[in-house]
């Protein structure tokens, strides 16, 4: 058959195997060029920011770039060496050139990520760099002891590179000790990881709202009649067509202490005056508020299962003597599993990334690992920032990924 194949031509007498492969070939540069321009979009609007921020955590040349005689020595003396005199000359030198460029405040915010009041003495220092004669050692201890410090030094050391993780160090409330070891920080200025964690656990409580109010309103909408369903629907989509910012307020002004719900407790008797609940500025706030603004994004995946369930399984089941909760357990739930993933797995990853809701009502105890990051944002510590946002990208990679495992992606349904 082959060599019958091989020998057919087409009507301009090319052979038909190389016309057919001609064919396939022009189909895929075809496709190729219909779907550039969303390759092109995904890499410069989503691949090439997320390699800048994981570039960006790791790389940080505040300090670096104006030390080049002090880099100098850190390169020829091995980690442990003791600061002697030639090394207080080269901070000296590196001084006065902090001096001349005006670069002695971000060298001396770049170690002070590392070790706290340190700015100042840089600043300090390059003032009178000028004026600072050899013994230089001498010279430096005397406008500040703290030159001395081993802590400075190995943070110097450190910082000498722009290349470094001291940003995930800091991230992990890690610091190290004068001979360079890792160890946990102070138990009260432990503050990234641990709202790293809460931040997930909250999350986590967010999303198991959602599903159990869900859960109802979907199976409703789906066994509604398509007129009373649609109807529905339009109250559940009511949210996407108000605007966050209100959403939000409209939560302060009923959960504060003087707000409607408090005002409707004390009219009723349920409290007193002096009583009222505090339901805003705390992380009740921040669940309250971000539970109404999710929610429908876990109702839309489950009614979206759930309306093609045929009712013809249920009623098979009750037919043959199911009870309802064991025809609700063993043929309904599963089916609906799909549903149930999507809407966690959408729910959940919005839930961990929100900034806006808990910056208005959560407070200093309803913020979330998104707040901090965008509090050093501010601060323009660029570096701090992406190494607490690659924190949360992995962490919700990592989650994903036991989804896949436990669950399967493929059985993932939004739609």
């Amino acid at each position: 058959m082959s060599d019958v194949a091989s020998q057919l031509t087409t009507a301009d007498g090319r052979p038909l195997k190389a016309a057919l492969a001609s064919a396939q070939a022009q189909a895929k540069r075809r496709a190729f060029f219909l779907v550039l321009p969303l390759l092109l979009f995904i890499l410069i609007s989503f691949a090439v920011p997320i390699g800048q921020m994981l570039q960006r955590s790791v790389y940080n040349d505040q300090f670096s770039k104006s030390v080049p005689a002090l880099s100098q020595w850190f390169a020829e003396n091995p980690k442990g060496t003791a600061p002697d005199e030639a090394a207080f000359a080269a901070l000296a030198s590196d001084l006065v050139l902090m001096k001349e460029t005006r670069a002695a405040g971000d060298a001396g915010t770049r170690i002070n990520y590392v070790v706290s009041g340190t700015r100042s003495m840089f600043t300090k220092a390059a003032r009178g760099a000028d004026t600072l004669e050899p013994p230089y050692m001498a010279a430096m201890l005397e406008l500040d002891e703290d030159w001395d410090d081993p802590l400075v030094w190995n943070a110097m050391r450190s910082a000498a590179s722009p290349w470094t993780f001291d940003f995930y160090t800091i991230a992990f409330d890690l610091e190290r000790d004068a001979d360079g070891k890792l160890t946990k920080v102070d138990e009260n200025q432990r503050i990234y990881f641990r709202l790293f964690i809460k931040t997930f656990l909250i999350a986590g409580v967010i999303t198991a709202i959602c599903l159990v109010l869900a859960f109802p309103i979907a199976h409703l909408l789906a066994t509604l009649p398509m007129a009373k369903a649609n109807l529905l629907m339009i109250l559940v989509l009511l949210p996407f067509w108000t605007s966050l910012l209100v959403r939000t307020t409209s939560w302060i002004v009923l959960l504060q202490g003087q707000g409607v719900v408090n005002d409707i407790l004390v009219a009723l008797g349920i409290i007193g005056d002096d009583g009222r609940l505090q339901m805003i500025y705390n992380q009740t706030g921040t669940i309250i508020a971000m539970v109404h603004i999710l929610l429908p994004f876990m109702v839309l995946p489950l009614y979206s299962v759930m309306r093609v369930i045929p009712v013809s399984y249920t009623r098979a089941a009750r037919s043959l003597g199911a009870t309802s909760w064991t025809t609700f357990r063993r043929i309904y739930l599963p089916q609906t599993i799909p549903g149930i993933g999507a809407g966690v797995l959408l729910v959940f990853i919005l839930a961990v990334g929100y900034y806006i809701t808990p910056a208005l009502v959560g407070g200093a105890d309803g913020q979330l690992f998104s707040n901090m990051v965008q509090f050093h944002m501010t601060k323009a510590n660029w570096s701090m920032a992406a190494a607490l946002a690659t924190m949360l990208l992995v962490g919700v990679l990592v989650l994903y990924w036991l989804y896949d495992r436990l669950i399967g992606i493929d059985k993932l349904k939004l739609g």
